[in-house]
């Protein structure tokens, strides 16, 4: 049986349609179908039943998504095994992030590399998400972490989500905010506002939700908005994972009304990543899933 049948067959799963694990996928729908429909004829059985509001699991293959999980890990764990007996984990790997992550998911990353793999080599490069794609694209950078736009991946980049996190309003731990539960968006319109620059994710969130609204500070990182509130310059907006392990002075609510933000893994689809890549993006799944975790 075929792997990536089985990988394909998750995809559907896992977004609910066949459209959306194309995408996610980097395959046309017609393939990714076939695909899973000739997974079922060689297993003789429907796993999944069609509809014009996506697929779902028949019982049965309820019941072997479990199995198909533990295959696909098996085949990785393969490949890392032949890697590590062969000494292929060296070189250099370029490593784009966005400042949160950076911090956040890389930073925890890189120490384990130097413990387990000395011989591998990273460079990381801060810079805005869309920024981040384009050199992906482009063979700049071999890996990307970022928190993904709205719209869809360019032609040739794929995203594969790490975690997801939610958009908040900081304000100082005496603002009147401070003693809500959460917010909404009309409810910061008013309210001088302190978040990220033009070309980030969530300044064209806040450009998107809120474009009358007095933007007094344009930050390229997380930590110039968080001093910037501190120091009474407005509301900021940020993300969960922005906000972690930082000054109690400050307080941040969810925001309600909007849905939240993907944090992705990005990379070309027209190449053959290296084993010291396939590595670094492992570790930093491990670390996105270990930060759901707490």
């Amino acid at each position: 049986m075929r792997v990536q049948r089985a990988r394909y067959f998750l995809a559907a799963v896992d977004t609910g349609s066949f459209r959306s694990a194309a995408d996610r996928c980097q395959v046309s729908q017609p393939t990714l179908r076939e695909q899973v429909t000739l997974l079922e004829e060689e297993l003789n059985v429907v796993l999944l039943t069609r509809s014009k509001m996506g697929v779902r699991l028949t019982a049965a293959g309820r019941s072997i998504v479990p199995y198909f999980r533990r295959l696909i890990a098996s085949e990785e764990a393969v490949h890392r095994m032949a890697a590590e007996m062969s000494g292929a984990y060296r070189g250099r790997v370029v490593i784009g992030s966005i400042a949160a992550l950076a911090e956040t998911l890389i930073a925890p990353v890189t120490s384990r590399l130097l413990a387990q793999h000395p011989d591998l080599r990273f460079e990381v490069s801060e810079a805005s998400s869309v920024e981040i794609e384009s050199n992906v694209l482009s063979g700049a950078l071999d890996i990307g972490v970022i928190s993904a736009p709205r719209t869809s991946a360019p032609k040739g980049i794929a995203r594969t989500r790490v975690v997801e996190v939610s958009l908040g309003v900081v304000v100082p731990a005496d603002h009147i905010f401070a003693k809500l539960k959460a917010v909404r968006w009309d409810d910061v319109e008013s309210w001088p506002i302190v978040t990220m620059r033009p070309g980030t994710v969530i300044g064209q969130e806040v450009a998107s939700r809120l474009p009358h609204a007095d933007v007094v500070v344009r930050a390229a990182s997380a930590r110039t908005v968080r001093v910037m509130v501190q120091n009474g310059a407005g509301v900021g907006i940020l993300a969960a994972i922005d906000f972690q392990n930082h000054d109690t002075a400050l307080t941040r609510l969810p925001l309600l009304d909007t849905p939240r933000l993907e944090l992705c893994l990005v990379y070309r689809t027209d190449s053959q990543p290296s084993a010291s890549a396939l590595i670094v993006r492992r570790f930093i799944q491990e670390q996105g899933a270990s930060l759901v975790a707490t």
